[in-house]
């Protein structure tokens, strides 16, 4: 998969524009964290990987502005789970199971 991540800071969320279509992981930003508050794929793309594609980029992108995250969506919080190697982003004392 080769979509482009998008920071839209309008709307405070991380997408993808794939044909009319707007995955999307809704976001809040405060001094210096950022909080990933819900995931949202359309049924129509569901089941290929999307999502997950979506969290991979968005953490890319959090780790290349030195962002704290705390992942609020259970969502991303199973993805950090099954990928420990992201677990640095994590704010210390937030707890992935």
């Amino acid at each position: 998969m080769d979509h482009q991540l998008i920071d839209n800071e309008e709307k405070k969320q991380y997408e993808f524009h794939i044909d009319d279509l707007i995955p999307r992981i809704e976001y809040i930003k405060a001094q210096g964290t950022i909080y990933l508050t819900h995931t949202e794929v359309p049924p129509e793309l569901k089941g290929h990987g999307i999502g997950m594609e979506l969290v991979r980029q968005a953490l890319e992108d959090v780790k290349e502005k030195e962002l704290t995250l705390v992942p609020l969506c259970p969502f991303v919080a199973t993805f950090i789970a099954r990928n420990p190697e992201w677990k640095s982003l994590v704010l210390k004392g937030v707890n992935i199971r």
